[in-house]
């Protein structure tokens, strides 16, 4: 199925002290890389620069610097490029004898990838990516581990994107990865450390002239070379070797242009065009081939027919090297001036004959058969198709889509032609080319004529845009895609009614919603839980309470037994609506733990966004924080923008409780302006509560309430009726402490709250209350029901601290200081617990002026792990497995280890059992 083991094909035979010549700089830093591997840590190098500049010869140095330590070495190639995974299995073939190490869903997404076992679950890229993490620090144990790629640029995009998500969350394994790239190659790897490596400097370039020039240049013909060459070594070396004595001495004029750039592969051309037919035949087949397989192709040269295939002469010449069973290329610009030097029918024939030969590997045989191919050819086209199923199986949807993308243009019939441009959208949105993906979409539509496959590229647009686009217009689409699909294809009608009320979620166009629930209402056919809560739904927003919340209710009463996180996200938006604050995030909770070890794992940034919003509303800051910096950086990954700003604005909402301005206003300001654009409201709104909150934080009320305001009576896709219910105690308190009318707020919140029965929402309204009564007694009355049903529930301990602080200050302004100590140090504690500094220094200065000398309680060291270390406890602490809890965030079992290793001490704690105790109180 795959290119066997070993290098890369295209590597430099000899010339490496040349190439190495000058390079002191980049030596010491290889050097460096390869030490802190032998010594535990990992690091990870991207050296980047022009063909021929001495990226390979600076990998061989770093192997040879690491003397013993295991070293695992992958080179792309260009023909393989479309190959899910074939440049990963070159990589990890070496080691795959310890994947039994790894957590059982990675083990499995590995070995799927790889063809060792069945395929992982659908869109399992984040389990397999993991995986590959895991394997490398397994591999890593013993003396650490060095990863050597070269030509990276030329990844198959599978294995591109598991490397790469490996390398950014490299840490203390023990792990050095080098990656090798040309200049200009559209690899994102930006975010990587990066060593530029340039020219060699003029007296290095001098001396390498000097060395192997027939005869000793000129000073002036020397100083030009140099300058002309831009040091880089191939181009030096080669028109060193060229010139002749009259040139280099300067009796002869330098041929212009000289040839270097793109004149080098002229020059190896001229050199291939001095061979005998035999080895000219024999070089292109190696061309089109471009593994090395040496067997390969000798057979495909002789299918060409003419006389017996002969490499010796090409090997005499230099341009290619020949061990074993393997035939390289002297340098990549070799192969490119073989391959482009020949006609296009000569290469169409010899791509034919590699076709033929290559028998049942039928991967590579498929891209042979394409690249031959002219004009449609439905047989080449079915071939490519079933290698893009085979390796959408195993995760390579990038692969997958470029490979249907090539089938639909080889394709005759239109209809089929639609259907695999429509498969190729899907396979290229999930592997992260959102690009690809809507041009395959676009050339789908203007083909389909089919009522069901128009229905499925309709509901395909709305998903694009309503994970990177515009909210409102992927509502648009999505409602008039399930109109058309009513009659044809019921089920995905209804499906795509609820993508539509997704999409009006996000937006915050309430009566959209309600239309929708009306409409779901008629529909016959589909899921009868998810008609009932898009119908529930409709009719709570609609004022319709006595229709409403049954339907909602009789959905939630199915949803103890869902198993899949799409429908208990459902379930949770179900509870929000009913004002069930509890029930909404522990079906959230639950859907992100789903979603983690299930095949929706490619969905997990989205999931995430409304985990971390469940964790905060339940005042558990630390931990949403955590999990929104590991939904941001997988969102980034995955290409989801408005995901991005959903993670963004919750840091925002964070960063403002705990008085971080600095911190808060870029998160916010970051969010903002991709949430404006593309109207998505609700995470536009919770960026704006964000600034409002941090002003209510540092006792800016006029501020805040100014910024609460503007977050209310902006429109669809800037606001969110749903954050305008729940900043509702928010704006009452910024509108009391500026001396602002806030009675219109309380009762629009009292009607909000009246289908929600939890004691977390009641006792928001009796703070509300409490806050805006004149008379004391009936203020202590509301604020004493509240601390009481605060203590009843398993509410925020931030909201309860809140109401005891507000308690406390109302008791200490009606000269009633012994009674507010109580609550005032209560509320100081549990901030202080919380690390919410502002707050607990609002109370702390509150007990003082009751006439209390206290000081302020310890900081609690859960506070001081960092957002990696608090998930791992969180996980530990609930009884998960170090292999338990590497499978569900992503890591490596030993990772785990690493970090539970510095949280001990930290935390002061020695046992998985004093762990839970203390993550508990």
């Amino acid at each position: 199925m795959f290119a066997g083991g070993g290098g890369c094909l295209c590597v430099r035979v000899g010339q490496n002290r040349d190439m190495l010549r000058g390079r002191g700089t980049e030596r010491a830093a290889l050097e460096g890389l390869v030490g802190a591997a032998r010594a535990g840590s990992s690091r990870v190098l991207v050296l980047r620069g022009e063909a021929g500049v001495g990226k390979s010869a600076l990998l061989e140095h770093a192997v040879a610097s690491g003397g013993e330590m295991r070293i695992l070495r992958a080179g792309g190639v260009e023909p393989e490029a479309g190959l899910a995974f074939a440049a990963l299995h070159q990589l990890l073939w070496p080691v795959t004898g310890l994947l039994d190490a790894l957590p059982e869903p990675q083990r499995d997404a590995v070995r799927g990838a790889l063809g060792l076992a069945a395929a992982p679950p659908d869109d399992a890229r984040f389990l397999l990516s993991a995986g590959v993490l895991s394997l490398l620090t397994e591999a890593a144990a013993d003396g650490g581990l060095l990863c050597v790629i070269d030509d990276f640029q030329w990844f198959d995009r599978a294995s591109a994107d598991a490397v790469l998500f490996a390398a950014r969350r490299l840490r203390a394994e023990g792990v050095g990865l080098l990656l090798a790239v040309r200049d200009h190659a559209g690899v994102p790897v930006r975010d990587l450390p990066e060593l530029r490596v340039g020219g060699l400097d003029e007296v290095s370039a001098a001396e390498l002239l000097i060395e192997r020039a027939a005869v000793a240049p000129a000073a002036p013909v020397l100083d030009e070379l140099v300058a002309l060459c831009g040091g880089n070594p191939l181009a030096l070396g080669e028109v060193a070797g060229l010139l002749t004595p009259e040139q280099l001495t300067g009796r002869a004029a330098l041929p212009d242009p000289l040839p270097i750039g793109a004149g080098i592969s002229e020059l190896f051309g001229r050199q291939v065009d001095g061979l005998p037919e035999p080895a000219r035949r024999v070089l292109l087949v190696a061309a089109a081939e471009g593994t090395g397989d040496l067997g390969l192709v000798l057979d495909a040269a002789k299918r060409l027919g003419g006389d017996d295939p002969d490499v010796g002469p090409a090997e005499s010449a230099g341009l290619v090297g020949v061990a074993g069973s393997s035939i390289r290329f002297r340098h990549p610009l070799v192969r490119s001036a073989v391959y482009a030097a020949a006609d296009s029918g000569r290469r169409r024939a010899a791509h034919l004959a590699l076709a033929d030969a290559l028998g049942g590997d039928l991967d590579r045989r498929a891209w042979h058969r394409a690249a031959a191919s002219v004009g449609r050819d439905e047989e080449a086209a079915a071939e490519l198709a079933a290698s893009a199923g085979r390796a959408r199986a195993r995760g390579g949807y990038a692969d997958a889509g470029a490979a249907l993308a090539r089938a639909a243009d080889l394709t005759p019939d239109l209809a089929v032609r639609a259907r695999r441009l429509t498969d190729a959208a899907t396979a290229s949105w999930l592997g992260g080319r959102p690009g690809q993906a809507e041009t395959c979409l676009a050339r789908a539509r203007e083909l389909a004529d089919d009522p069901r496959l128009l229905a499925e590229l309709a509901q395909l647009r709305g998903r694009f845009e309503l994970c990177s686009g515009d909210a409102a217009e992927a509502r648009r689409v999505f409602t008039e895609g399930a109109e058309r699909a009513r009659e044809s294809d019921p089920g995905r009608a209804l499906e795509m009614l609820a993508d539509a009320a997704e999409a009006a979620g996000n937006v915050g166009d309430d009566e959209a919603l309600v239309e929708i629930g009306r409409t779901a209402a008629s529909f016959e056919g589909g899921d009868p839980f998810l008609r009932s809560v898009l119908v529930g739904i409709g009719a709570i927003l609609a004022g319709d309470a006595g229709r409403g919340v049954p339907a909602l209710r009789s959905a939630l009463a199915s949803a103890d037994g869902l198993d899949q996180a799409a429908r208990l996200m459902w379930a949770s938006a179900a509870a929000s609506h009913l004002g069930d604050i509890d029930a909404s995030a522990r079906h959230i909770i639950q859907a992100g733990r789903v979603a983690r070890v299930s095949g929706m794992t490619g969905q997990l940034p989205v999931v995430l966004e409304f985990v971390a919003t469940a964790e905060r509303l339940s005042g558990r800051f630390t931990l949403s924080a955590a999990i929104s910096d590991e939904g941001l950086a997988l969102a980034r990954e995955a290409g989801y923008t408005n995901s991005a700003a959903a993670h963004l604005a919750n840091l925002a909402v964070i960063a403002a409780v705990r008085g971080r301005a600095d911190d808060c206003e870029r998160h916010a300001r970051e969010a903002l302006a991709i949430a404006i654009p593309h109207r998505v409201g609700l995470r536009a709104s919770i960026a704006t509560y964000a600034l409002g909150l941090l002003d209510l934080t540092l006792g800016r009320f006029a501020a805040a309430h100014t910024r609460f305001e503007s977050m209310v009576n902006a429109g669809p896709g800037a606001a969110h009726p749903i954050s305008t219910w729940r900043s509702s105690p928010d704006r009452i308190e910024a509108a009391v402490g500026c001396g602002e009318a806030a009675r219109p707020i309380l009762t629009a919140y009292e009607r909000w709250a009246a289908n929600a029965l939890t004691p977390q929402s009641q006792a928001l309204v009796a703070r509300c209350r409490a806050l805006l009564a004149e008379d004391t007694n009936e203020a202590v009355a509301h604020y004493q029901e509240a601390l009481r049903l605060h203590a009843s529930g398993n509410g925020s301990p931030f909201e309860e601290a809140r109401t005891s602080l507000l308690y406390g200050e109302r008791l200490r302004r009606s000269h009633r200081g012994g009674d507010a100590r109580g609550p005032l140090r209560a509320a100081m504690e549990t901030f202080q617990r919380l690390g919410l500094d502002p707050w607990a220094a609002r109370a702390h200065d509150e007990l003082r002026a009751s006439g209390e000398s206290v000081a302020r309680p310890e900081a609690v060291a859960l506070n001081d792990l960092t957002p990696q270390e608090l998930r791992i406890a969180r996980l530990v602490a609930e009884g998960a497995s170090n292999r338990e809890v590497a499978a569900r965030l992503f890591l490596s079992p030993r990772t785990v280890e690493y970090h539970l290793y510095k949280i001990y001490p930290k935390l002061g704690v020695s046992s998985r059992t004093e762990l839970a105790r203390l993550v508990a109180t």
